[in-house]
């Protein structure tokens, strides 16, 4: 196994999507382990303060190349990452081994028409959000007394598929803008493979986010990371699966929360079925019994997220994929 350190640079991102016509920004085998850098707020970086504005990441705003942008979405993305041998219908384990943020300040944003009340909150809002990296907390609103525990994850993770233009907002089966703050330092991400090499992408840092990041944003950061990829022939999965220590992960997308928890639970009763011997109805029992459905986002249109966490801790001996 080897390592490698990933820089974010004009050659190494890409903005707003996937696409299976990138070349990658690395190639590595299965298994080899990736520090992997992320720069956040390509849109709102000429509003930010200079303590958000590295030269790297000013470098990437304004010189950017045309064919490393991507379907119109706002997100600024490191990779793609290649691993050789990996094939359709093949799994990738994503290991999040370390997240933490590379700056000491991030930034929220309410954004006209978007959110889960958008015609309430109708105006633009630009928020930058210190961060206090000795302590890991950030203080909302300033000098309040409130104060909000750092727990950094990125938001997306996906791999390509045959779209050459898909949009970085909505997630999918592929994974993307998953949103999933159970996704932190010691979990893992089951995904699966559309396209030879995989082709994965990582960004969207996040400092910290409620479930629903109701507003559009989390506390939006610039984020580095510790992963490694390795493929799971074993496997064989149509949605994404994660892993934490404590818990077994399914998701469900789609244009309704209904029909989000409708997905994430018919994924759940699937992974019992195959991964426990369960019957469907036993399953389904099972996952009145002891499986939490929680909203994972209610903002990337057009897909709502939900998602069902199952302890791991009820199985004997302790399950893990």
């Amino acid at each position: 196994m080897t390592h490698h350190t990933l820089k974010a640079t004009t050659e190494t991102v890409h903005l707003g999507g996937f696409s299976h016509l990138l070349k990658p920004a690395l190639m590595i085998n299965s298994g080899d382990t990736i520090d992997v850098e992320t720069f956040t707020g390509y849109y709102i970086y000429d509003k930010a303060p200079p303590e958000f504005l590295p030269p790297e990441f000013v470098d990437i705003c304004q010189n950017l190349p045309a064919e490393r942008k991507i379907a119109g979405g706002p997100h600024l993305l490191t990779g793609p990452i290649y691993v050789q041998d990996a094939e359709p219908g093949d799994v990738l384990e994503v290991r999040l081994e370390a997240i933490a943020p590379s700056l000491p300040v991030g930034f929220n944003a309410i954004r006209t028409g978007w959110g889960a009340l958008p015609q309430q909150f109708t105006q633009p809002a630009l928020r930058f959000i210190p961060l206090d990296l000795a302590n890991n907390i950030a203080e909302f609103p300033a000098n309040s007394g409130i104060k909000i525990p750092l727990t950094p994850f990125f938001g997306i993770l996906g791999v390509a598929t045959p779209q050459s233009d898909r949009n970085s907002i909505p997630p999918g089966n592929y994974g993307g803008n998953i949103d999933n703050r159970e996704l932190q330092a010691g979990s893992r991400l089951f995904l699966p493979i559309y396209v030879p090499g995989a082709l994965f992408s990582i960004g969207d840092g996040h400092s910290a986010q409620g479930d629903g990041e109701v507003n559009v944003t989390a506390i939006e950061t610039s984020m580095n990371g510790r992963i490694s990829l390795t493929l799971r022939k074993d496997l064989s999965l149509t949605t994404p699966i994660a892993e934490t220590p404590t818990d077994i992960i399914t998701m469900g997308f789609a244009e309704t929360l209904d029909a989000a928890l409708e997905q994430a639970l018919k994924n759940m009763i699937a992974f019992l079925q195959d991964f426990a011997n369960l019957s469907a109805e036993e399953a389904y029992v099972l996952c009145s019994l002891a499986v939490n459905f929680r909203i994972t986002q209610v903002v990337n249109s057009p897909h709502k997220g939900v998602h069902g966490m199952l302890p791991k801790s009820i199985f004997s001996p302790k399950m893990s994929l």
